[in-house]
């Protein structure tokens, strides 16, 4: 086989796999138009179409379903063909991608990153924040993070630190004017800063105290989908904010911010490293997983 055919079979699982030329082109590193290009000419070579394009999507034809169904497993074997080089290595190589929740990929990843790298100097780590709920598989990363109730599928978990858990916050200047909630139901009587998702949607604070669980879905003037503002807004006493308390933290310790119902705030659920279970986890993968494990 000509190494040409190789790039454009790689090229095809790419596509095959994120159906996108773009996203196919960013896990490979080179254009949209250069993995469009490889498959034409391997459509040529064959002749026979592999993939139905329109403007707006791609999907495979019978063909190229047929095709992706024998090259995907190839190319897992091709993988761990390469990555069992690094056994003569003394680290292991190459890149690993990761997506994390942005609100709290700091607080993951600020004891481990240090350790990780020093200890593998061949190894690259992407590590791509974002709070949206990502498909790993089809945008191309290795593994993700997230919160054991919202785990995709077919995926392997591995228990990682932090615990965590939400705080009730205000400024001193906005308690001086409202008295503080002693239940979640006194919250109707206050500002509250909206939690947003990147769709715009808010979600519902959430308290547990013994037996009790409760969800409040807060009122207030302003709705913000990020963690810092939310801070930043309460520090100024707009009103009362309910974040990550590792963000807060500072805030609470020097009387800045003052934290309200804290026994309805209970640790949530543990944090989890998740990634396919049917893919080869390479050295580099591995390296990750025994780094980030409780």
């Amino acid at each position: 086989m000509r190494t040409s055919d190789l790039s454009e079979l790689a090229a095809f699982e790419a596509v095959a796999q994120h159906l996108s030329f773009t996203r196919a082109g960013q896990a490979r590193g080179v254009t949209a138009s250069a993995i469009s290009h490889a498959v034409t000419k391997l459509e040529d070579r064959v002749g026979i179409r592999l993939l139905h394009r329109t403007t707006r999507s791609v999907a495979l034809t019978e063909a190229g379903a047929t095709l992706m169904a024998r090259l995907s497993p190839a190319f897992a074997d091709i993988g761990a063909a390469l990555d069992g080089l690094n056994q003569f290595r003394d680290a292991p190589f190459g890149k690993v991608r990761i997506n994390a929740p942005n609100s709290i990929a700091a607080f993951i990843f600020e004891a481990v990153l240090g350790p990780l790298t020093a200890a593998n100097p061949n190894l690259e780590i992407e590590i791509v924040a974002t709070d949206r709920l990502v498909d790993i598989v089809a945008e191309g990363f290795d593994a993700g993070v997230r919160l054991g109730e919202s785990l995709q599928s077919g995926m392997t978990a591995v228990k990682i630190n932090p615990r965590l858990r939400f705080a009730v916050v205000g400024s001193p200047a906005y308690f001086k004017k409202h008295p503080a909630p002693r239940t979640p139901k006194d919250l109707e009587a206050h500002a509250c800063i909206q939690n947003m998702y990147p769709s715009g949607a808010r979600y519902p604070w959430s308290f547990k105290r013994g037996e009790t669980e409760l969800e409040i879905q807060p009122k207030g003037p302003l709705s913000l989908d990020d963690h810092d503002l939310m801070v930043r807004a309460a520090l100024s006493g707009v009103g009362l904010a309910y974040v990550w308390e590792n963000r807060a933290d500072p805030w609470l310790k020097s009387g800045r911010l003052v934290r309200c119902l804290e026994k309805w705030c209970a640790p949530e659920d543990w944090l989890y490293l998740y990634y396919p279970s049917r893919k080869y986890v390479s050295a580099g993968m591995r390296a990750v997983i025994e780094a980030m494990r409780v």
